[in-house]
């Protein structure tokens, strides 16, 4: 199971590297000036730091098979899911306003003017489906390994 957990965290972590990266190509970190991004760059730096901490530490239990490692992972991933949730909820309404009347593609830079589109409204539903169902899958992983469920 905890191989499972690795598997599942990895591929989560794809996804959510994917989200950053197009947030920032996207102008994210200079729409925060502006106002015209709904994702505090704060957590979203914090939740992608925690994640990669975890990852490192869950890593460290596969290896080293230490039970407070598995129960310092699943702490690390409590904050890192409710960083999650917070970034989800400002999220919706973004992508529900992509498909009303908003500015041109053209207009996406992030100069702040009036009218940007949001760096997050460039995340594909597809990406952000999957990277919150592995998010999710990887919480239950860790805390059943943690808990010693399909442990050998």
């Amino acid at each position: 199971m905890d191989i499972a957990a690795l598997i599942t965290w990895v591929v989560t972590a794809l996804g959510g590297f994917y989200m950053l990266g197009t947030w920032i190509q996207r102008g994210g970190i200079q729409q925060q000036q502006s106002g015209a991004s709904r994702l505090p760059a704060p957590v979203i730096f914090g939740h992608f730091a925690l994640a990669a901490i975890g990852l490192v530490v869950w890593i460290i239990y596969v290896v080293a098979d230490k039970t407070a490692l598995a129960w310092t992972a699943f702490g690390l991933l409590l904050p890192v899911a409710l960083l999650g949730f917070v970034m989800l909820a400002r999220w919706i309404p973004v992508y529900r306003d992509r498909a009303g009347a908003g500015p041109t593609p053209a207009a996406t830079t992030a100069q702040g003017a009036e009218g940007t589109v949001p760096a997050e409204r460039h995340f594909p539903l597809p990406v952000v489906l999957a990277h919150g169902l592995f998010a999710v899958v990887t919480l239950v992983l860790v805390l059943l390994t943690a808990l010693g469920v399909g442990g050998s």
